[in-house]
């Protein structure tokens, strides 16, 4: 990675730091710092703990403000569908991080670079860095920018389950089903494909390290694709 994308990538995000290594162990995963053999706690596992409270602070304190109406429960449930692992993963994506990640040859090859767990948690490092290099405000600004918004679409993906699973009893379509397709990865980093079926057509698929997770992209790619809602 040369220092011209580095900036590319930095004026991308809209945070030039002031300290570029903080920013290369953002986007530094544990499979090249192995193969690489890099000192201990040089890859990004450290900064993706620090982001991920960096992003349950902020995201809490928005809700707080913008949702007075919202009890604690409400408020939890909202976060969870605000900060979970594919709405992270999708804003790495659209920001371009995954193409920046130093990862091992291997990982490389076994598709890592479209990993919804490596991606998501290389989004959390970088936010984890920026908090770092410049402090909680530029943290805010990025958290908001990219991430706290869509949040009606974001409640949707959240919800999608039980949504379609509603509309499809209130409109008597039928029965809604969730086929396993495929299971792929080892054991710590499984992959599931899931198809839902309406009546045991598909009407959605999902990808996701759980089963729970898989069924419910499954559920929201049926609401915004099938075309009976």
């Amino acid at each position: 990675m040369n220092d011209t994308n580095y900036h590319a990538l930095m004026e991308k995000i809209g945070y030039i730091f002031k300290d570029e290594s903080i920013f290369t162990h953002a986007l530094t995963h544990s499979s090249f710092s192995n193969e690489t053999k890099m000192p201990k706690f040089s890859d990004n596992e450290r900064l993706e703990f620090l982001g991920d409270a960096v992003l349950e602070l902020v995201s809490s304190d928005f809700l707080y403000r913008n949702y007075p109406d919202y009890p604690e429960g409400e408020m939890s449930k909202l976060r969870a569908a605000l900060v979970c692992e594919p709405t992270l993963a999708d804003v790495s994506k659209s920001l371009g991080i995954p193409d920046f990640i130093r990862m091992s040859i291997g990982e490389e090859k076994t598709g890592g670079r479209d990993l919804k767990s490596i991606t998501s948690d290389a989004l959390e490092a970088v936010i984890g860095a920026i908090y770092l290099d410049g402090g909680i405000e530029p943290a805010r600004e990025f958290i908001l920018k990219y991430i706290l918004t869509d949040i009606e679409e974001r409640k949707l993906f959240h919800d999608s389950k039980t949504v379609l699973q509603e509309k499809i009893q209130g409109k008597n379509l039928g029965k809604l089903a969730y086929v396993e397709t495929e299971e792929s990865g080892p054991d710590h980093n499984k992959t599931f494909c899931i198809n839902a079926t309406l009546n045991g057509k598909i009407i959605g698929r999902g990808t996701g390290h759980s089963k729970k997770a898989a069924e419910q992209e499954a559920a929201y790619n049926a609401l915004k694709t099938c075309k009976l809602f």
